[in-house]
């Protein structure tokens, strides 16, 4: 089965950190942008962060630069979500996807995505 899985959310305090893993399974990652989204109770899913297969091209949110930053390690088939400085508007369930062409670019946009995690949640509370 070809999926993508997240994990890693939890609840942290405000100003902690979390990472976030996108692992694939069924097909090789290094062919596919990947993207980050999040999803905050009664709002619309948002993109946060993406990531060319290379990993030479990243593209962030202004919402989150200079606090997170996205890698991937294809020798692992997965691809990382280092978020610091976390506030409670981080709140979220987040997403990953995986996309065969898609573009990455300053608009991380939610369309031309071939596979969809199903979220892993992480709440930003003291």
């Amino acid at each position: 089965q070809l999926q993508v899985v997240e994990s890693g959310g939890g609840l942290v305090q405000p100003g902690g950190s979390l990472r976030l893993s996108c692992a694939a399974s069924g097909f090789t990652l290094d062919s596919y942008a990947i993207g980050w989204f999040r999803q905050a109770p009664g709002k619309e899913r948002e993109g946060v962060s993406c990531i060319t297969g290379s990993g030479g091209t990243t593209n962030y949110a202004d919402s989150v630069k200079g606090r997170f930053t996205i890698a991937r390690d294809n020798a692992k088939n997965t691809v990382y979500l280092q978020m610091n400085s976390l506030k409670p508007e981080d709140t979220a369930v987040y997403y990953c996807a995986a996309g065969r062409y898609y573009v990455c670019s300053t608009y991380i946009r939610r369309s031309g995505m071939n596979y969809w995690g199903k979220g892993t949640p992480v709440t930003v509370s003291s």
